[in-house]
């Protein structure tokens, strides 16, 4: 009777930690309220194509298939996606996020690591890139020199940085305008979707935009600007480390 009665709880133990740890995964894919309004606002495959047709604009064609590729600021690893599509095949990822990386399901490898401490030897990789993550770092000027000085100790000397974060364009202040327009909120999931991430981002989205020259600045100090132009919202900037 004892051995049954143990088996019993033994098989009840099994059970509650199974499904314990199914909670587990499924909350660790479960959107944050910023990312549930994102993935309203662009799909994965939406966001896919608009990483390929930025990269393309921004010079990757004429990047060598082999380059040493990371992507900073990765999460759940669309702009991997995009540039594993374009043909490169030695890509890597870094994002803060274990949750975000989980839902990567790509070739390249992931790191779980501060952009502001980079796993990476000195002069080791070729091109960094970062789409939309600068705008989230916390304390600026200082987070962002920090991860500058990263980046630029880990590129080679004749490596390449890519970056593309919003910017106080003539269209995001019309975009903003009209996103906060409790009607057009109503009638438009994605301009609803757009004013979600911005509350939920407010004070580091806010203190990125308000300093545009600082920003400038700190970027120049670390790279020689190789392009750079503000259109639609973003700032696209391509360099080479100084």
């Amino acid at each position: 009777m004892g051995t049954f009665d143990d088996s019993r709880m033994s098989a009840a133990q099994t059970q509650m930690s199974d499904s314990h740890n199914e909670s587990e995964a499924q909350a660790a894919l479960t959107p944050n309220p910023w990312e549930a309004a994102y993935l309203r606002f662009e799909t994965p495959e939406e966001e896919i194509r608009k990483f390929i047709g930025r990269l393309n604009r921004l010079g990757a064609r004429q990047w060598p298939s082999d380059a040493e590729i990371v992507e900073l600021f990765c999460g759940r690893g669309n702009g991997l996606v995009a540039l594993q599509r374009l043909g490169f095949t030695r890509l890597e990822g870094v994002d803060l996020s274990p949750r975000l990386i989980a839902q990567y399901k790509g070739s390249a490898k992931c790191t779980i690591a501060d952009c502001r401490k980079l796993p990476f030897d000195d002069r080791s990789k070729d091109v960094l890139i970062v789409q939309g993550g600068l705008h989230h770092l916390p304390n600026l000027p200082g987070d962002l020199d920090q991860t500058f000085s990263e980046m630029q100790r880990v590129l080679r000397k004749d490596g390449l940085v890519m970056f593309v974060e919003p910017w106080r364009t003539p269209f995001l202040t019309f975009v903003h305008f009209v996103s906060e327009i409790p009607i057009v909120r109503r009638l438009s999931n994605k301009m609803d979707a757009f004013a979600t991430m911005s509350e939920h981002e407010i004070r580091t989205y806010t203190q990125w935009l308000s300093q545009p020259e600082l920003m400038q600045k700190v970027a120049r100090e670390h790279f020689v600007p190789v392009h750079e132009s503000f259109a639609w919202g973003k700032w696209n900037f391509v360099g080479k480390p100084r």
